[in-house]
């Protein structure tokens, strides 16, 4: 099920706007598609005391994408996300903007749709490589996140 460009335009604002901190930190979402985003995050906003990035800022843009992967496949009236765990280990110093992207399969979002339709939760998880501007890894995360049935 392919989303609209008005579906994706809305989901994109939501991604960059809904925080007042991701807004601080000028976090872009690029790209948007059922169980896919791609997202950046500039170095400029997001320096630290010696010139790279602000590690806060690239747990950010490792974590932002569970909310965006949740807009793009499935149901906000029927389910919601939380965050269970995150791990994240720094690789190399970012000296320039930063990107991450995550898919989540036709296959995997089914599974988390029923089973959490089935139990009121599901567990789902992903690793994350956040990528310089010259393709380089810059650190890896391991996300944890559960979708919960709303009313359960």
């Amino acid at each position: 099920m392919a989303l609209s460009e008005e579906q994706k335009t809305i989901i994109k604002t939501a991604s960059d706007k809904t925080f007042p901190f991701v807004e601080r930190c000028e976090v872009q979402t690029l790209e948007v598609e059922r169980g896919y985003c791609k997202m950046l995050m500039p170095l400029k906003p997001n320096l630290n005391h010696v010139g790279i990035m602000y590690a806060g800022a690239l747990y950010t843009i490792a974590e932002l994408p569970g909310g965006t992967i949740y807009l793009t496949s499935f149901d906000t009236k029927r389910f919601y996300p939380i965050v269970k765990d995150m791990s994240i280990r720094f690789r190399r110093p970012a000296t320039t903007d930063v990107t991450v992207e995550v898919t989540l399969s036709e296959e995997e979002i089914s599974r988390i749709e029923s089973t959490t339709e089935e139990t009121g939760k599901c567990d789902f998880e992903w690793d994350v490589e956040i990528k310089d501007a010259n393709g380089e890894v810059v650190a890896i995360t391991h996300n944890v996140y559960q979708l919960r049935k709303i009313g359960s």
